[in-house]
């Protein structure tokens, strides 16, 4: 399985929000570049968080993005819908007499494994990550 890049990116840089400290935005451009994007595709990326309530932006000169909700409610499946959208990995393509299966044994199977993948994501936060690297940085 494969989630877009800008899934990927999507989480980074609600990893990079999260390690602000809450009071200070961070402008767009700033996260562009330590992710080495364009600021104008992670505006992209940015509106879609924002529209799911995971971030707010603030207009003007000290303006910029901060999250909205605390890193420990922010989940990995928070952010990948909001990236992925709602839609299924796998819609039966196959027809039985001119008909489609409603009962495809396939797609029963994928939406069992997709299930169980966003029970996993739903559990994996945005503070574990934060948690995980404030370690890693004691550690060097």
């Amino acid at each position: 399985m494969k989630f877009s890049k800008a899934t990927n990116y999507a989480l980074h840089t609600m990893v990079h929000l999260a390690m602000e400290p809450t009071s200070e935005a961070v402008k767009v451009e700033e996260l562009a570049n330590r992710q080495m994007l364009s600021p104008t595709y992670l505006s992209k990326i940015l509106t879609k968080l924002s529209k799911a309530g995971l971030i707010m932006s603030t207009p003007g000169v000290k303006g910029g993005y901060r999250l909205l909700r605390a890193p420990e409610d922010c989940t990995f499946l928070d952010v990948t819908k909001a990236i992925e959208g709602q839609e299924s990995l796998l819609n039966c393509t196959m027809s039985h007499d001119g008909k489609w299966n409603k009962n495809c044994l396939i797609e029963r199977a994928m939406s069992d494994v997709e299930d169980k993948m966003k029970e996993e994501l739903s559990h994996k936060n945005i503070a574990g990550i934060v948690k995980q690297a404030e370690n890693r940085e004691k550690e060097n």
